[in-house]
């Protein structure tokens, strides 16, 4: 079975036909596409979809900034699910994603699903507007794309759980795309690509808001990008809400890790960790 949708005949022609109004989407570059899969495919997928929540090795977020579920790579997949998952870190793909975005530098996806995968949000879970990430953790690559499905049949405008895109200044949403079946989202992710569902689930306690991520690197990226040295998600009030995130205390580690160039820091860490 072809899991793209039929209409789209070749991928990568699709990505260039679709660059433009991917790079001067605002605030930063990124796309809303509505039936980009095979609809009877990937409904095999969202049937599939576990509750995390009673699944064993899951990471579970419950607090200020999150409150979410989260698979830990791709041991909860449907073999319908490792099907769609591996297309997606495959050539095909990648390419797809270099024409679309017009990245110079070679993108490479993750196996690994840092990060990725199954992602869950139960009625009354949020996630606050961020920046994500910007190393792997495992291979050090830098964090260039984000790649959402959204697996929910029937979703309606008052559940909520808009995906908000936001501008630098954080004075505004310029998207909030409701996360509905077949609808993926890519967007360009940088230290300025602030995003996230930061407003509580008002769906029905028996629905919950489903979703399969995957992210996409390369070796290198354009220092404008970038405001620091390697980072966590950085979570950022919007304008107007006092308190709207809880911010993590500053350690000595953080203060040396910023002011250390990361090959010294690096081997600093490699040589204490031999000593344990």
């Amino acid at each position: 079975m072809n899991l793209l949708n039929p209409a789209i005949k070749d991928l990568k022609q699709f990505g260039k036909d679709k660059h433009e109004e991917y790079i001067n989407s605002e605030p930063f570059p990124s796309i809303v596409i509505d039936d980009f899969f095979n609809e009877a495919f990937l409904s095999k997928i969202a049937d599939d979809f576990p509750d995390l929540a009673k699944q064993q090795d899951i990471k579970v977020y419950d607090n200020q900034n999150e409150k979410k579920y989260e698979a830990k790579g791709e041991k909860h997949f449907s073999d319908d699910t490792k099907l769609l998952a591996h297309f997606l870190n495959s050539q095909p793909i990648l390419e797809f994603l270099q024409e679309l975005t017009g990245i110079k530098e070679t993108l490479v996806s993750d196996p690994y699903f840092v990060g990725g995968g199954y992602h869950e949000i139960k009625p009354g879970g949020l996630l606050k507007v961020h920046a994500d990430f910007n190393k792997h953790e495992l291979f050090k690559l830098d964090r260039r794309i984000n790649l959402l499905v959204y697996l929910n049949k029937d979703w309606e405008e008052n559940y909520g759980g808009h995906f908000e895109l936001w501008d630098k200044n954080m004075t505004k949403a310029y998207k909030k795309v409701l996360p509905v079946f077949n609808r993926i989202a890519i967007f360009s992710t940088t230290d300025f690509s602030y995003h996230g569902h930061p407003n509580a689930l008002t769906c029905p306690p028996d629905r919950s808001r489903k979703s399969l991520a995957l992210y996409y690197y390369s070796n290198g990226r354009p220092k404008s990008e970038i405001s620091a040295t390697p980072h966590a998600t950085i979570f950022v009030d919007r304008k107007g809400i006092k308190d709207d995130t809880e911010q993590e205390p500053v350690t000595a580690k953080d203060i040396v890790r910023g002011l250390t160039p990361p090959f010294i820091y690096n081997t600093i860490k490699r040589l204490a960790k031999k000593g344990e």
